[in-house]
C-alpha cells in the first residue's frame, strides 16, 4: 500500500502544469519632468539618476515603469504639494533622456481627484489596484527592483506593497532620490524598506551581474 500510494504521487507530481517561468523585473518609478530639476516638485538631483536607469535597463527582460497622472485641482495640491504630474502636460512626461524604448508598460496612479497614491500597485488608502501586481503576476515574476522619484515616498510605498504582495524586492540606492521634506528623510525611508524586506544595493552589484 505505502508503495501503491508514493507511486500516485509521483504519477500525480508527473501531470502538474509547468510553473511559469520566474522572470525578474525593473520598475521605474515616476521619472518625470516635474520630479527633476526645472519640474514643479523637483527633487535634488533627480535627472542624475537617469543615466544609471539607462544603463540597469539593458540587464532586464521585463520593464515597466509608473507615472504620477493627476486630474487637475487634485486634492493633494492643497496640502503638501504643488501642483505636478497634471494629466497631459509636460510635467507629467517621462524626462527627455529616459529611454523609454524597453518599457512594456506604463501604469499611471494618483488619477482619483480624492485619494493620492505615492505607491505604483494602489491608491493611498488600498481601495483601488493600478494593476501593476496582477500584471506581474501574470508575467511569471517572482523579483522586483525598484528605481525612480521619490526615495522617501513613491519609491518607499512602491516597495513596501511589492513585498506585501509577495515580490522578492530590491532598491537600488543610487538610481533614487529623495524629496527631503524633513532632513533624513531618504535615509530613514530606505531603512523602514530594509527593515520591511527589501535588499538596498548600489547599482554596481547590479550591473556587475552577467
Amino acid at each position: 500500500m505505502v508503495v501503491a500510494n508514493e507511486l500516485q504521487e509521483q504519477a500525480a507530481l508527473n501531470v502538474r502544469e509547468p510553473q511559469p517561468q520566474v522572470r525578474r523585473a525593473l520598475i521605474l518609478v515616476d521619472i518625470q519632468n516635474d520630479f527633476c530639476p526645472g519640474g514643479s516638485l523637483a527633487v535634488r538631483e533627480g535627472d542624475q539618476i537617469v543615466p544609471i536607469v539607462n544603463e540597469l535597463q539593458k540587464r532586464f527582460d521585463l520593464i515597466v515603469a509608473t507615472k504620477d497622472w493627476h486630474p487637475q485641482g487634485h486634492s493633494s495640491f492643497e496640502t503638501l504639494w504643488p501642483p505636478h504630474c497634471v494629466q497631459g502636460t509636460r510635467g507629467a512626461e517621462f524626462v527627455p533622456a529616459l529611454d523609454t524604448s524597453r518599457i512594456t508598460r506604463t501604469f499611471l496612479k494618483g488619477t482619483d481627484m480624492e485619494v493620492d497614491s505615492y505607491s505604483g500597485f494602489f491608491d493611498n488608502e488600498h481601495r483601488r489596484a493600478t494593476g501593476l501586481g496582477d500584471y506581474l503576476k501574470a508575467q511569471g515574476v517572482a523579483d522586483v527592483v525598484i528605481v525612480g522619484l521619490a526615495t522617501d515616498y513613491c519609491v518607499k510605498y512602491t516597495a513596501l506593497d511589492a513585498l506585501a504582495l509577495g515580490f522578492n524586492t530590491t532598491v537600488v540606492r543610487d538610481a533614487c532620490r529623495g524629496v527631503e521634506v524633513n532632513a533624513g528623510d531618504t535615509e530613514r525611508a530606505l531603512a523602514e524598506m530594509a527593515e520591511a524586506g527589501a535588499e538596498i544595493v548600489e547599482s554596481r552589484k547590479l550591473l556587475e551581474q552577467r
